[in-house]
């Protein structure tokens, strides 16, 4: 269903020009690949409240704004105002989708919004979420983190069927399945248990009914879902650092395969017969994803990669003159390494903070620019010094080796990389997005190559066992499968 302030806006839209949103989004998306990380999924958050003065659209959005950092293609809300569910969905980033026009028509006792980065699904404003769909039992929106390692499976069974999709995403084959399922079943519940028996992967989801808000996780929950109270309302969200700035009372992460529903009886909640009692949590939420403020399981985000630094140096100890972070990922590892060191640890560089983790260049020729554009080096922190460059990882090497010359340029007699994650060898198929095994510099080439190829002085990566140990603490098991290649999972559709 379409909603008035999107039709509001198609004159602006539908204005001519010379390329449209998608060509730009898509010529980001290829200037991201100078940005030589691994990319965040999405991010989920949402309200329901039991009636008081709370306003569920706007606590979503300034959830969202909080959760920014996990995607940054597009935004949405969708409420529920027990007639009809509104919604208001665009490309872009939460401050520039959403203002008090748009939040004052999003009015409801309940609220869902979504962050997306596309890693199943082509980046397209159709795929943009949460999805709102009308079916025979009424109206329900939903939002996914995370990624199904059979989506292309099930799509092409329910083509078959005579389904039809809207979107290119994962995230629309739950939703087939969900209301397929909500006609055999008596309870939007029993649907999801139907359907969470069905899908394989990694999900948090968040399920808004004209009635309920309902949020589950997988049942090896590798992605992240916590659960929070505010006044008379439930907040779920995809990290906690959502909850801290809005006054929001952390209650617990959701349990793997578990399934919370919210309604006007309060909450009650059902686990998967076959859930793990601890979750397999993507190792990449606390090496990098995650913002550094967050807990999750029981540890805060900032704490693990601190521990990193400290074991970086145990392992990989040199002799140098200053420890640098790059921004902002590897500051947390380079205050640990420093302190373990007795290095000092000093600003090496200045980060452009307008310049997003994708961006469009103007010109081909400029191409060879991105880097510089995103960070300049403080010269009279490193010239002349033996600097140790802290980072969080490598995926191609293109970008270590743009800083690593940045260094060199302004005056490094040494630049000594320390890595606070184990080489990436492997793909991940559960909402992260990285490229085919072939294309990552670890699973070509040894570290000594790597050294050599990003004319590094010395290379040092975080063992698996270094890495496990700066994580204990935690409630939860992890995945590693980009370390190890032992994915927990069964992938059936493996990229070499």
């Amino acid at each position: 269903m379409d909603n008035s302030i999107n039709e509001s806006k198609s004159t602006l839209n539908n204005m001519p020009t010379s390329k449209t949103n998608t060509d730009f989004m898509k010529e980001a998306l290829d200037e991201s690949m100078l940005d030589d990380k691994l990319v965040e999924e999405c991010g989920v958050f949402g309200v329901y409240q039991d009636g008081s003065v709370l306003d569920p659209s706007r606590l979503t959005y300034y959830g969202l704004f909080a959760l920014q950092h996990r995607g940054q293609e597009s935004a949405g809300i969708a409420v529920n105002n027990q007639r009809t569910i509104l919604y208001h969905k665009e490309m872009g980033m939460v401050a520039e989708i959403f203002d008090d026009v748009v939040l004052d028509y999003l009015k409801g006792h309940s609220a869902i919004g979504h962050v997306r980065y596309s890693t199943a699904g082509d980046s397209l404003a159709e795929n943009a979420q949460p999805l709102v769909i009308r079916y025979t039992k009424g109206h329900m929106a939903l939002a996914h983190n995370g990624n199904l390692t059979n989506a292309n499976f099930l799509r092409e069974e329910l083509e078959g069927q005579g389904h039809i999709f809207q979107t290119t995403t994962d995230s629309e084959v739950i939703a087939a399945l969900l209301s397929r399922a909500r006609i055999r079943y008596n309870s939007i519940e029993e649907s999801l248990l139907d359907v969470m028996n069905v899908i394989e992967g990694a999900y948090s989801l968040l399920v808004m009914t004209p009635h309920k808000l309902i949020a589950a996780r997988d049942a090896l929950g590798m992605r992240p879902l916590v659960m929070g109270k505010k006044d008379g309302a439930y907040v779920f969200s995809s990290e906690s650092c959502a909850f801290d700035s809005l006054g929001i009372e952390f209650v617990r992460d959701v349990k793997p395969g578990e399934i919370i529903t919210v309604d006007e009886n309060g909450m009650k909640s059902i686990v998967l017969e076959n859930a793990t009692e601890k979750s397999a949590m993507c190792s990449f939420e606390y090496i990098y994803f995650a913002r550094p403020d967050s807990i999750m399981e029981g540890l805060e985000v900032y704490t693990s990669r601190y521990r990193a630094g400290q074991v970086l140096f145990q392992e990989h100890p040199v002799d140098a003159d200053v420890v640098i972070g790059v921004p902002d990922s590897g500051l947390s590892a380079a205050h640990g390494y420093a302190d373990a060191s007795g290095i000092p640890i000093v600003d090496g560089f200045m980060k452009n903070r307008y310049v997003g983790r994708t961006f469009i260049q103007p010109d081909q020729s400029l191409r060879e620019l991105g880097v510089h554009l995103k960070l300049n080096p403080i010269k009279s922190q490193v010239a002349g010094k033996r600097v140790v460059m802290i980072d969080d990882s490598i995926v191609r090497g293109t970008t270590s080796k743009k800083i690593v010359k940045l260094l060199r340029e302004a005056g490094a007699t040494e630049v000594h990389v320390r890595v606070s994650s184990p080489p990436v060898t492997n793909s991940c198929y559960y909402g992260i997005d990285t490229p085919e095994r072939k294309h990552l510099i670890a699973h070509i080439h040894s570290v000594n190559e790597v050294s050599d190829l990003i004319e590094a002085n010395s290379l040092g990566h975080i063992s698996e066992k270094g890495l496990l140990s700066c994580m204990e603490g935690a409630n939860c098991n992890f995945c590693t499968a980009c370390f190890t290649g032992n994915y927990p999972t069964t992938i059936k559709d493996e990229e070499i």
